[in-house]
């Protein structure tokens, strides 16, 4: 088998020497090309064209969420293909590995390797959807390119939170829970729409839904982690049926204290709950529409302000080594 490991060297829990030992273990087992990341998009860039190549089996991404992400839309750039694309495969090295972590593997880098070591041995893989996203015709978003997520995505609040981390780190501050925590306070002062809400969902065959202050769009369950504790917004998610969504009507002090605290103790039986809170489940499709210009983030990638997205949940859409 030949492999492609696309390497962060920005990972923020593997070290180059950490890497050199992992990269050891994995050319034992495949014929093996590792290529550091240079730029953003880089990750993309190479994994596109292990997707063109016919020598390339499988793409191994060794980073956080982000490199993933990357890598993903780099191997689905002309979307999927089960019999002819490589398979993925994960070694977390990132300070959260959602996508890692929901397909059951350790969250430690070492013992992900050797969970991947002993599945190419086996023989062992999983097909998972994957969510989509794209300008809505007719908006004067239309023409933003469509883009892949692996375990979720938000538009509004959560995405605000997304972005003001990303300011943050590009500032030198470590990405580290508590620097997500403040951001998030930070968010909740400065949001302008949280009593009324600007977004509206529609889909085929329903009504809409309107007046969302945000909608949390989830592929897989968790949605992320706080430290080693999950957190779930849509506990029914799964890779193997279509994208969830967990909407709020307000968030108000009285009502952020109570869904914070119903987020922290979330379980795989329940998340967030009540009168202002819209859940639904399966969906292969909807769209959701912004009065004023709102962020929008997918794998905790901010990706600037959006008025109008298209959301598809693309079931078997990706082969992973698990």
């Amino acid at each position: 088998m030949r492999a492609l490991l696309v390497v962060n060297p920005a990972a923020t829990t593997t070290s180059a020497r950490r890497r050199d030992v992992l990269i050891h273990a994995l050319a034992s087992e495949v014929k093996l090309e590792a290529v550091t990341t240079q730029y953003r998009g880089h990750a993309r860039d190479l994994a596109r064209q292990a997707a063109e190549s016919d020598d390339i089996d499988l793409v191994v991404a060794l980073g956080g969420d982000g490199t993933v992400n990357e890598v993903v839309n780099g191997l689905l750039h002309g979307g999927p293909d089960l019999d002819r694309l490589p398979g993925l495969a994960v070694v977390p090295g990132g300070s959260t590995n959602v996508f890692a972590r929901a397909l059951g593997l350790p969250n430690d880098p070492v013992e992900a390797t050797g969970d991947l070591l002993d599945a190419l041995r086996e023989k062992r893989e999983r097909v998972v959807g994957l969510g989509l996203t794209a300008g809505t015709p007719g908006t004067e978003d239309e023409a933003v390119p469509a883009r892949w997520f692996t375990f979720n995505a938000g538009l509004g609040f959560d995405a605000g939170v997304v972005g003001r981390v990303e300011q943050q780190r590009e500032r030198g501050k470590k990405s580290t829970h508590a620097l997500y925590v403040r951001q998030v306070v930070r968010q909740f002062l400065g949001e302008q729409h949280r009593r009324h809400g600007t977004i509206t969902l529609e889909r085929p065959g329903a009504d809409p839904v309107t007046d969302l202050v945000v909608a949390i769009i989830c592929n897989t369950s968790p949605w992320t982690y706080l430290g080693n504790r999950p957190m779930y917004t849509s506990p029914k998610a799964s890779f193997d049926k279509g994208v969830d969504v967990l909407g709020l009507t307000r968030l108000s002090t009285a009502a952020a204290a109570r869904y914070g605290t119903q987020l922290l103790t979330s379980s795989p039986e329940r998340g967030p709950h009540g009168r202002h809170a819209v859940s639904l489940h399966d969906l292969d499709q909807f769209t959701l529409h912004s009065k004023v210009p709102l962020p929008l983030q997918m794998d905790g990638d901010h990706l600037g302000l959006r008025t109008s997205v298209t959301f598809t949940g693309v079931r078997r859409a990706l082969r992973v080594i698990v």
